[in-house]
């Protein structure tokens, strides 16, 4: 695996300094901000299990050793989290009821679809027992499978396990959105945007985002169109902060398609690696954004407030402490930017 080049120091300045940085930070713990006149807007990270944010002294205090230990801690500090393991293999409905039982009563969850619901492949030994021995013998053995691969019956069972996981998160009023991202190599045209339109449906009552990384898809003409077909289905457009370098980078446009939710996901800057193959998640992510960087974004997710009932605010740079520092800096810039917004904890 390729070693990335430093960040610099201010970006990347180690978790002992950005624990001061959170540490300084005034708020009353699982802050709500609520804009007059505007929805709530809730600030997390993307994930509560990372290896790098369980390691001792970084987050959680000593003791804190078990999953339910974790996100009880974490959601006393936060109202929200994207939870990405669904992405890697199918849920099950029983994790989903333990979110449920382990959060305060008004705590959301963000959930990633499974890889084959957007286009990616997956390692078929992470396909539940009962699809993969349904698989057909010419594609039982391949390492990593593809939705085209699957039999249609079959492709139906992985939307329909992952809708029934989810129904104790939408039973609870807990499920904020089911995150669409789509890769790279999903580009604008009718096929795919009948792709989109189906996942919906496949979704059924669940309310979903949608997150482009490919650029072409908020380029010139096309951009306005593609806002304009998330609208008419009701779909929240996922707004990114990203390296701008590549087919990937999608450019950093505020706005609000979906007057139920709006949602922003910040995945730092690191541009050397954005694109790099064999670059580790934690050293793609690994990016404290400073201040002013985050002010970037607060007048486009207050704007979003005065659109949506919720927006939600993912900070994806999980590294260590660098997505919870930055979560609790984002929090505090959005209620200096509306003083008379009012902070629930």
């Amino acid at each position: 695996m390729s070693a990335p080049a430093p960040v610099d120091p201010l970006h990347d300045p180690g978790p002992v300094a950005a624990r001061a940085r959170a540490a300084s930070v005034p708020l009353p713990t699982a802050t709500i901000v609520r804009p007059p006149g505007a929805g709530e807007v809730r600030v997390g990270t993307a994930g509560w299990t990372d290896a790098t944010l369980t390691a001792a002294g970084i987050f959680y205090p000593a003791g804190a050793d078990t999953p339910e230990e974790r996100l009880r801690y974490y959601a006393a500090r936060f109202p929200v989290v994207e939870v990405d393991s669904p992405y890697y293999a199918l849920p099950a409905r029983r994790a989903a009821e333990l979110w449920v039982e382990r959060t305060p009563p008004d705590f959301m969850f963000d959930v990633k679809a499974y890889a084959l619901m957007t286009g990616h492949p997956t390692e078929t030994r992470r396909l539940p027992k009962q699809i993969r021995d349904a698989l057909p013998e010419t594609i039982r053995d391949r390492e990593r499978l593809y939705a085209t691969d699957l039999p249609a019956e079959l492709l139906d069972a992985v939307w329909q396990t992952f809708v029934d996981a989810m129904a104790p998160l939408h039973a609870a009023g807990k499920l904020g959105a089911v995150l669409l991202q789509y890769p790279r190599w999903f580009v604008p045209g009718r096929e795919n945007a009948a792709q989109i339109v189906d996942a919906k449906r496949r979704l059924g009552e669940l309310a979903a985002a949608v997150e482009f990384r490919n650029h072409r898809w908020l380029a010139g003409r096309t951009g306005a169109r593609t806002l304009e077909f998330l609208g008419e289905q009701g779909l929240s457009y996922v707004m990114v902060d990203e390296p701008q370098d590549g087919e990937s980078s999608v450019p950093p446009v505020a706005a609000t398609t979906s007057s139920r939710l709006a949602v922003l996901r910040l995945h730092g800057r690191r541009a050397d690696v954005w694109e790099r193959p064999g670059v580790s998640v934690a050293d793609r992510y690994r990016y404290l954004y400073d201040r002013e960087q985050l002010a970037e974004w607060v007048p486009g997710v207050l704007t979003a407030a005065r659109g949506a009932r919720e927006v939600h605010v993912i900070q994806n740079n999980c590294y260590a402490n660098y997505g919870t520092t930055n979560a609790l800096e984002f929090t505090q810039l959005l209620l200096e930017a509306a003083p008379d917004a009012a902070a629930a904890g």
